[in-house]
């Protein structure tokens, strides 16, 4: 392990029930990191630069960016995740922390990111402001997230579901902004924008044989948490019988993913 966890200094609120489960994201939901192959070419990380992997997950990104030699420094806000990185890439730097509220002792080349600023959605400009922060003058954001509409499907046929057995409508743990609010949002926190990519990636979900509710489990857990028990399993399956109609095919279910990618550079 290097000195390169001595340079950053984050402040991060541990939750009390741990949302991610790292065995089942790199299992049946693995196509996360694949999908992201892409955005690492659209990276094009070089020797020598630094890069701050933020939302890194279990680190499969960040060593594809790490084996083009640079120097990588990967975030996450779940223990668990960290916990697996660390065992499955010694070498590359790993920290918990929370994109709301991180410092950096020393500049970046760029920030990476892949699916994940969609769950930092509390102060959605907080986080752009410290990855500005976080990066050297012309310095990069280069980063893929859900866009406006993104499981529009999954989550009307949740928000009918807790309706239906007369539940609080959950409150859900995402931000996908349109292709608009987004940019004005990076231009506003010292950003130019060089591309923009808005488009829908039915995903197949080839390993939940659950259909939609694998999915709310994995996903929006915590809109199950304090519910009772006894109600958990109908709620899930009729979760699956609305939103089957949209979603299940033949060869399986499919996720209704709208994906906003985008490449910044720091003024």
């Amino acid at each position: 392990m290097s000195d390169e966890c001595e340079l950053i200094v984050l402040r991060y609120d541990a939750p009390s029930v741990e949302r991610w489960s790292s065995r089942a994201y790199d299992g049946s939901f693995g196509y996360v990191t694949p999908q992201g192959a892409p955005l690492v070419d659209l990276l094009d990380p070089r020797p020598g630069e630094r890069v701050l992997d933020l939302g890194c997950g279990t680190g499969v990104l960040t060593a594809q960016i790490a084996a083009r030699g640079a120097e990588v420094l990967g975030i996450d806000g779940s223990p668990a995740m960290i916990e697996k990185a660390l065992a499955q890439h010694p070498g590359i730097d790993f920290i918990v922390g929370d994109g709301h509220d991180f410092t950096v002792a020393h500049a970046y080349d760029a920030v990476f990111s892949n699916a994940a600023l969609h769950w930092m959605s509390r102060d959605p400009g907080a986080v752009i402001a410290n990855v500005r922060e976080a990066l050297r003058p012309g310095g990069r954001f280069v980063a893929e997230m859900g866009g406006s509409g993104n499981c529009a499907e999954l989550t009307a046929a949740m928000l009918t579901a807790w309706r239906e057995y007369g539940l609080r409508e959950p409150e859900l743990p995402w931000y996908f902004p349109t292709p608009a609010e987004y940019a004005h949002r990076l231009e506003r926190e010292g950003f130019v924008v060089r591309l923009l990519e808005y488009s829908d990636r039915p995903t197949p979900l080839e390993e939940c044989p659950g259909g939609a509710a694998d999915w709310v489990r994995m996903f929006a857990s915590s809109v199950l948490a304090g519910l009772p028990p006894e109600i958990v399993l109908p709620l899930l399956q009729r979760v699956n019988e609305l939103a089957a109609p949209a979603l299940r095919r033949e060869t399986g279910w499919m996720a209704d993913y709208v994906r906003l990618r985008f490449a910044a550079v720091r003024r």
